[in-house]
């Protein structure tokens, strides 16, 4: 069996198991017990983002992390204990900014403020919404965010490993990873704009730049801007914005920096580079409509992906960073 059609197997056999969670999922879930959910969170994530606005990429990627281990449940949230390590604690986790979970856990807190709503709503629902909030207070797409997710009652750091892409995958391995998370490769193209907003330290793609051997899909200006911004010997904790054009705003400028040879990561440029998304970048720093449709559709199925319903595999946390 070819590579190709394994991938297509995979992802066919993925989204079959997705139908049913799509099902269970519905956007009035909350409305009899929590009825101004949606605008208790967009209060507390909006003051967030004022206040700090490296949530706005915290947030995303917090989502994205989650959701790729064990399911969109918050058990990325979840802390280590005595005798466990979480996944937060898992090195592909350790760069994933305190202010996303900052984020989560004070519009938590906003919603267990009303007594109606106080233990009634999980945290990755929380998360969910705070996800599409954030998106949308930097100029993207505000759409529907399907409820009804339990959180999970397990986190392990081991449940990490190889699920997460690091900025190195080609589009293969790009495209393999999001298959069996029941997403397509358009889907996966539309999900790496994420990368509009947000940082990166310099080691995550340090190899691109060395000036011995600059990355011939990186434009040359680009290349010693970085080069500057990241010499030998950096700070660790130096991290540059990901998109160097419009970095505080949610929009297609990634795709137009592809075109322009302005990816940060390998993960980034191969889209335009590798002659079979190619087209897809194109179109989508074309036309910012499609793309911001290809996006809600994308992140709506990503917000399915391993969602649990059933009170035996979760609940609802009081604390989202421990279990009940």
């Amino acid at each position: 069996m070819g590579a190709g059609i394994r991938i297509l197997a995979a992802f066919l056999a993925a989204l079959a198991a997705a139908a049913g969670v799509a099902a269970q999922l519905r956007q009035d879930y909350y409305a009899a017990v929590c009825p101004d959910l949606e605008s208790i969170v967009r209060d507390a994530v909006s003051k967030k983002v004022q206040a700090q606005p490296v949530a706005v990429g915290a947030t995303i990627r917090l989502f994205f992390h989650d959701c790729f281990v064990e399911g969109c449940d918050a058990s990325v949230i979840l802390v280590s204990t005595g005798n466990s390590t979480a996944e937060k604690d898992h090195p592909n986790n350790l760069s994933l900014a305190g202010d996303g979970f900052d984020t989560v856990i004070k519009a938590k807190a906003a919603v267990d403020a009303v007594p109606a709503c106080t233990n009634q709503v999980s945290c990755a629902d929380i998360l969910a919404l705070a996800t599409r909030d954030v998106i949308a207070l930097t100029g993207g797409p505000s759409y529907t965010v399907e409820l009804g997710r339990l959180d999970g009652l397990v986190s392990l750091s081991t449940n990490v490993d190889g699920k997460l892409p690091p900025p190195s995958f080609d589009l293969d391995q790009l495209t393999t990873l999001f298959a069996a998370n029941n997403l397509s490769q358009a889907d996966m193209i539309a999900l790496s704009a994420a990368h509009t907003v947000g940082l990166a330290h310099c080691s995550t793609f340090a190899d691109r730049i060395q000036p011995a051997s600059v990355d011939p899909t990186m434009n040359a200006t680009y290349a010693s801007d970085l080069q500057a911004a990241c010499p030998a010997g950096v700070d660790p904790n130096v991290a540059l914005e990901l998109d160097p054009i419009t970095p505080q705003g949610f929009d297609n400028q990634y795709f137009v920096n592809l075109v322009n040879g302005r990816g940060l990561f390998t993960s980034d440029q191969v889209l335009y580079s590798d002659a079979r998304s190619q087209p897809t970048v194109v179109a989508w720093a074309q036309n910012a409509t499609d793309f911001e449709q290809a996006f809600v559709d994308a992140i709506t199925r990503l917000g399915r992906v391993g969602v649990k319903t059933d009170p035996s595999q979760g609940n609802i946390r009081r604390d989202c960073a421990f279990l009940n």
